[in-house]
């Protein structure tokens, strides 16, 4: 069992951080909650630190009384990661906000957690840099739940994932311990690679203070088409065939009819053509410094959708164009939720199979009675299944469709895949760990669990 919070313990956070210890219901409730579902906790205090120092002292204070500690960002994720179940403190990297330095001449950057990912991309942009992760809530969630969740986006398909970026990062300990896990270098092979082992570890081993991210040349061009397909299983089929005739996209996203349909409804924007019969569309975009060799991958592309049933490729003629075309796309998930309380899986299967994940998906709604709404990074074969409630009665929601989405999860392992590509596991995904890991393999993680965090006060109940 954990401390409850007391009012000496306030009195300690209060001497520490004055007005940025939040006791009020008010504040408390409203960082109860994430992206999630509509799953709510509410924290005994809120803690608002603006230095590592700060976070240092207040892990130590927390580990020594056993007080349960839930980091939080922007609270956009999807997994309920940074939902503080077992109420003690929550707290929050949001006064961690410095681009410390933009280190132009080793291309990197040394930012806080707390610095909004698109603000990070646009300030290295300036400089003619690229950092190129690019989550869907780019415009709102922090670089440090990036870290913590490993996060994608679409241009993962071409430039990796947050991983592939980190170099080194300052973290503080649950017992308060500050340290830097590796160097700003582009190789090292000195030791294990703490680093990477604390990238996805969703803030179950270190709260994250400083981050050093390694970056590239910004693309110059890009160019931007919307593939209309009569098939959704042959938008699938397409993806694969694309990088086989020797192209990789800078991005390529997945769509069903509702998902674009319903993005279009929650942006009130129709400017893009939808028919009845589109039953998917591919959003395919190349980037790159060479504006003739860009439509010569465009030229390949079409070449390999001539084999498909597809309505006429809206081509973007614009800056204008094109973000709209983004736009919509990052808006799905939002206008989902609009739309109807729903869960979302986080699936992901090696780039072949997204045909038969996709088929799979819906064979297992019609079995069970439910409906879905996909969409994706099909070019990393990274399907969101949006089981959408509608009028499905609470005992199934709750109980039944468990059973479902462990048979969907099941099917996705004997795939190739597994069931977080970037979202993570945090809170909802847990149950299925077993899936995805042997028992040895789980025993490993509760293992690095123990040494980074002995009284297990950081993130507790999460992963496993």
């Amino acid at each position: 069992m954990y401390h409850t919070i007391e009012q000496q313990d306030l009195d300690f956070f209060t001497a520490l951080l004055q007005d940025r210890c939040k006791s009020d219901l008010d504040t408390r409730e409203a960082y109860n909650h994430d992206h999630t579902e509509d799953l709510h906790f509410t924290p005994r205090v809120v803690l608002l630190p603006q230095n590592t120092q700060e976070v240092s002292e207040i892990l130590a204070y927390c580990n020594s009384n056993n007080i349960p500690v839930t980091p939080a960002g922007a609270r956009t994720g999807l997994s309920g990661g940074c939902l503080p179940i077992h109420g003690g403190v929550l707290l929050s990297s949001e006064k961690l906000n410095r681009i410390i330095e933009i280190d132009e001449k080793n291309a990197q950057v040394i930012t806080e957690p707390a610095v909004i990912t698109e603000a990070l991309q646009n300030a290295v942009k300036e400089k003619g840099l690229f950092y190129p992760p690019d989550p869907a809530s780019k415009g709102s969630c922090f670089i440090g739940g990036n870290i913590a969740e490993n996060s994608g986006g679409p241009k993962a398909v071409k430039y990796g994932v947050t991983k592939d970026y980190v170099l080194n990062l300052e973290v503080v300990l649950p017992d308060g311990t500050i340290m830097w896990t590796g160097a700003n270098v582009l190789k090292n092979a000195t030791g294990y690679n703490l680093t990477q082992l604390v990238v996805g570890s969703e803030g179950t081993l270190a709260f994250v203070t400083k981050i050093v991210l390694k970056l590239i040349p910004h693309p110059t061009h890009t160019l931007l088409m919307l593939v209309p397909f009569y098939d959704a299983q042959q938008a699938c089929e397409a993806v694969s065939a694309i990088f086989n005739a020797g192209i990789t996209p800078s991005g390529l996203e997945f769509m069903e009819h509702n998902a674009l349909k319903w993005s279009q409804a929650f942006s009130e924007d129709y400017s893009i053509e939808v028919k009845d019969n589109h039953a998917a569309h591919l959003l395919i975009e190349v980037d790159g410094f060479d504006p003739e060799q860009l439509f010569k991958e465009c030229e390949g592309i079409l070449a390999v959708l001539e084999q498909y049933q597809t309505d006429e490729i809206l081509f973007a003629e614009s800056e204008a164009q094109k973000n709209t075309l983004w736009s919509l796309r990052r808006k799905v998930g939002e206008a989902v939720k609009v739309q109807s309380v729903y869960k979302e899986e986080d699936t992901v299967v090696p780039r072949y199979q997204l045909p038969q994940l996709l088929a799979t998906v819906k064979a297992i709604g019609h079995k069970y009675g439910f409906e879905s709404v996909c969409y994706g990074h099909a070019g990393d074969g990274n399907l969101h299944v949006n089981i959408i409630k509608g009028n499905l009665s609470d005992t199934f929601w709750n109980e039944e469709l468990t059973v479902a989405i462990r048979e969907l999860f099941t099917e996705v392992i004997k795939m190739g895949g597994t069931i977080s590509g970037e979202h993570g596991i945090g809170l909802v995904q847990k149950p299925y760990m077993d899936l995805a890991f042997s028992q040895t393999g789980l025993e490993l993680m509760r293992g690095i669990k123990k040494v980074f965090d002995p009284n297990g006060i950081l993130n507790p109940g999460k992963i496993f």
